[in-house]
């Protein structure tokens, strides 16, 4: 996460490419906030903690108050936590702080940072786990996306159990390797070579990733562990074990197999162009650094992007596919949700 904090990542570029998050998605944590893992299709609440929700139901009712996202990065997931009343973006880069303010201000002006509709927004420069700035028991909801795969839970649990609210729900997820359905498999193993491949890095990205961060990401979120491993005691039972939720439709990692009980279809995804795909693949941290190790040569983005566009001209049997042609990409998403309890 370090390479996005430094001030030769370019915000903007990263800002205008990245996908945004489906509001599928965050309707599903506002349904879990509010009446705990009823809100779950049939399978998934199989696969749930019944003893979890019977504490849920005997506690509180799960306020509407204040949300937290931390790794807020450029607050793409941050305004859409409208149902609260204060939301606070937290992240350890200035940069992506100064652009989510600014993404924010755009999207709801108003005076100061109070917004039309009544939120207040507030970003902070932070690392997720150091929130001695937030009150105890202040907060009804904790996301994170896309940044929790480079948290230090020993610290973080901690401090989740002493901000949440009893009832108080935390939400992290990430998306990881692309995916192309219309081409699907044919492309996943070109696809999965380049981001993690380690054999050729001069065609690759796989040596170029923060580790273990991106290991976590890549293998779905799976290494995450349980807040009572983490907390022992007394103060492991204040936070309920996780919900696992992979929104992954066919789509597995490339050592193993995703639960079907926790499996349901893909809900994000993109239709943009084969230009639309270049401008993201030109937001990856692992390519910030290879460029580096790289001075002078073209970046390893484009030619990847230039082979990948010719095999799925000859899959589709066509001469050329052009950048400016459509194109649906979709993102595996993986989700852990839990409870102040």
């Amino acid at each position: 996460m370090a390479t996005f904090a430094k001030s030769t990542f370019d915000t903007s570029v990263y800002a205008a490419s990245r996908p945004t998050y489906p509001k599928a998605l965050f309707q599903f944590i506002f349904n879990y906030h509010q009446i705990g893992i009823e809100a779950f299709p049939p399978k998934l609440k199989a696969a749930a903690s019944q003893e979890f929700q019977e504490r849920f139901r005997s506690g509180p009712t799960p306020g509407w108050g204040t949300a937290v996202d931390l790794g807020c990065g450029t607050g793409q997931a941050t305004v859409e936590l409208t149902p609260f009343k204060h939301i606070i973006g937290v992240d350890p880069s200035q940069g992506m702080v100064e652009k989510a303010k600014k993404y924010t201000e755009e999207l709801y002006p108003g005076p100061t940072s109070t917004t039309r509709r009544g939120q207040i927004f507030e970003y902070i420069q932070s690392p997720a786990e150091k929130l001695d700035f937030i009150k105890d028991e202040s907060v009804d909801l904790v996301i994170s996306a896309q940044a929790v795969h480079w948290f230090d839970f020993s610290s973080l649990y901690p401090a989740l159990s002493r901000i949440l609210r009893p009832n108080g729900t935390f939400a992290f997820w990430v998306y990881t390797e692309f995916r192309l359905p219309q081409f699907h498999p044919a492309l996943t193993p070109m696809i999965t070579e380049y981001h993690q491949g380690t054999e050729n890095p001069e065609e690759s990205l796989g040596s170029f990733w923060e580790r273990p961060g991106r290991t976590i990401q890549e293998r779905f979120l799976v290494d995450v562990p349980e807040p009572a491993e983490v907390l022992g005691g007394t103060e492991g039972a204040s936070l309920s074990a996780l919900d696992r939720v992979y929104f992954a439709g066919p789509y597995n990692p490339r050592t193993f197999t995703l639960p079907t009980t926790c499996t349901l279809p893909v809900i994000m995804r993109s239709h943009t162009t084969w230009n639309g795909l270049l401008g993201y693949l030109d937001t990856f941290s692992a390519l910030h650094n290879w460029t580096q190790q790289h001075p002078g040569k073209e970046k390893v983005s484009e030619g990847f992007w230039r082979k990948l566009m010719k095999e799925a001209s000859g899959i589709e049997g066509k001469e050329k596919i052009k950048g400016e042609d459509a194109l649906t990409v979709e993102w595996p998403v993986a989700l852990v949700l839990g409870k102040k309890i």
